[in-house]
């Protein structure tokens, strides 16, 4: 799907859908091509005269094939953060910044494209050129990053009350949650590694453009601080990973300090029921008129004493 953006008095403005079509695109600021059909690269292709890159070149990790400039324009390959079922992703936005318009090449539904076009139809997105434009869609990128670092940190609280407060706890699901929070984390920090690469080479090549120069400062700060966040939401994690493993060994040895303490109790009373099931002719007590109940209470007596002496020495 391609959709199409204008830049009127400042404001970015979606074209109409009767519009939106590359017959129309002369004088679009921004071309979003989302998951493009083939013929609609073809099309995208022969109106811009380039080549779009394919989707294993935008999955390229090198930073040469990330971020570089030709005479089609500027490059940059950017990590943006998915929501997948249940867990976080990451996918790579191609961007393409020419002197009159950015080109974006993208594949899956992304939170921050989906907010930003909200914003632009209420006429809340100020931009003058493709570069300022660039810059507001790192800007979202970086916004939607730290909501979600505090949807994680949210969710931990609800874990350290689980792992920390509430008796009777499941664990194993605390287990679960704490994984799943550290992998969305890890990539959230990648997703800000990768903002910061991307402003940096933006900086080297939009000198041009003081007032961009100012903008890509204050992001730069912002992912410092979201790098430090995440930095202690990993602590956090890491803390309560322990201590749930911690709280589960706990259990399991109480479980097997049972099984010790009853093996104990029940191995004399065992040895004395042996030795009368021995079938030897001469054996005294067999003549006993009274052997059976005072064999029971030897039995009795020989399973209580190792009770008490732990009961007493404090081991129960």
């Amino acid at each position: 799907m391609l959709r199409l953006f204008n830049i009127d008095s400042g404001m970015l403005k979606e074209q109409t859908p009767p519009e939106n079509s590359l017959q129309h695109a002369a004088n679009a600021a921004w071309i979003d091509a989302h998951d493009p059909s083939d013929d609609e690269r073809i099309q995208l292709q022969a109106f811009l005269r380039i080549a779009l890159p394919e989707s294993d070149d935008v999955e390229e990790i090198e930073s040469s094939a990330r971020y570089f400039t030709n005479p089609i324009g500027i490059h940059v390959r950017s990590l943006f953060l998915a929501q997948g079922e249940g867990r976080h992703h990451t996918a790579s936005v191609a961007f393409i910044l020419q002197s009159e318009r950015l080109i974006t090449l993208r594949e899956g539904a992304l939170a921050d494209f989906r907010l930003l076009r909200m914003r632009a139809r209420h006429g809340h997105v100020e931009a003058h050129t493709p570069q300022e434009l660039l810059m507001t869609i790192f800007e979202q990128k970086v916004e939607n990053l730290a909501d979600n670092l505090e949807d994680i940190h949210r969710k931990l609280e609800d874990v350290s009350y689980l792992v920390l407060e509430e008796i009777d706890s499941d664990l194993e699901h605390a287990i679960d949650q704490l994984a799943k929070l550290e992998d969305s984390n890890g990539k959230i920090r990648l997703c800000l590694m990768d903002t910061q690469r991307s402003i940096a080479f933006l900086q080297r090549h939009l000198r041009n453009f003081p007032e961009l120069q100012d903008t890509a400062r204050e992001i730069m700060r912002d992912v410092e601080t979201l790098m430090t966040h995440t930095t202690f939401l990993f602590d956090k994690i890491n803390f309560l990973m322990d201590s749930t493993q911690g709280f589960i060994n706990i259990a399991q040895n109480k479980i097997i300090k049972i099984f010790s303490i009853a093996a104990v109790v029940f191995l004399p009373p065992t040895l004395v029921a042996s030795i009368y099931g021995m079938n030897f002719k001469i054996m005294p007590e067999l003549d006993m008129q009274l052997g059976y109940p005072v064999a029971l209470c030897l039995m009795l007596l020989a399973g209580i004493t190792p009770y008490w002496v732990f009961k007493r020495k404090g081991w129960l």
